[in-house]
């Protein structure tokens, strides 16, 4: 066995997932097939007022994962390809449901392989099931009394719930 076809695939899949969705759930396990290892990076950004703080949708995604041994669940601040270096992965996974988000993704992915050659993005279509359901949609939905467990995990349906009875 070569030197290469020994190293560990080491991938990341990177968001908000405020909340995490079915969408994304689905795209973290057709990840795992491409890869050794995933880490679902929750990104903590500044300039936006999540739903619900990191620590908890660090344990939502824990919670609908599972105990999958190859998935590592985390949070980041700063660039992204500084996040990839400090995990040693060479593959961004990102997840597709429309064009608008096809022309979005790409600028930010050419940008993160100027930053770093050796991050590879790698783009997984959205589901037929899934490819019109976002987080924004869900957390609207919640907020005013719809239905969610089509779109989330029933843990995260739970968690909505209990956080717009409390803001009544």
């Amino acid at each position: 066995m070569t030197t290469a076809s020994a190293a560990k695939r080491i991938a990341i899949y990177a968001g908000s997932f405020d909340p995490l969705t079915n969408g994304h759930a689905d795209i973290i396990r057709r990840a795992l097939a491409i890869c050794d290892q995933l880490y679902v990076a929750v990104a903590i950004n500044v300039n936006k007022q999540p739903l619900f703080p990191a620590n908890e949708r660090v344990a939502q995604i824990r919670l609908v994962i599972g105990l999958e041994s190859r998935v590592e669940v985390c949070t980041f601040t700063g660039l992204l390809v500084d996040f990839a270096r400090s995990v040693n992965a060479t593959i961004n996974v990102r997840g597709l449901r429309s064009m608008s988000d096809f022309e979005n993704e790409v600028p930010m992915a050419m940008m993160n392989r100027q930053l770093w050659s050796s991050l590879e993005t790698i783009f997984l279509a959205a589901s037929v099931e899934t490819a019109h359901v976002s987080s924004s949609l869900v957390r609207e939905v919640a907020k005013f009394g719809g239905d969610v467990s089509p779109f989330v995990h029933a843990s995260v349906a739970t968690a909505l719930l209990k956080h717009f009875q409390k803001a009544e």
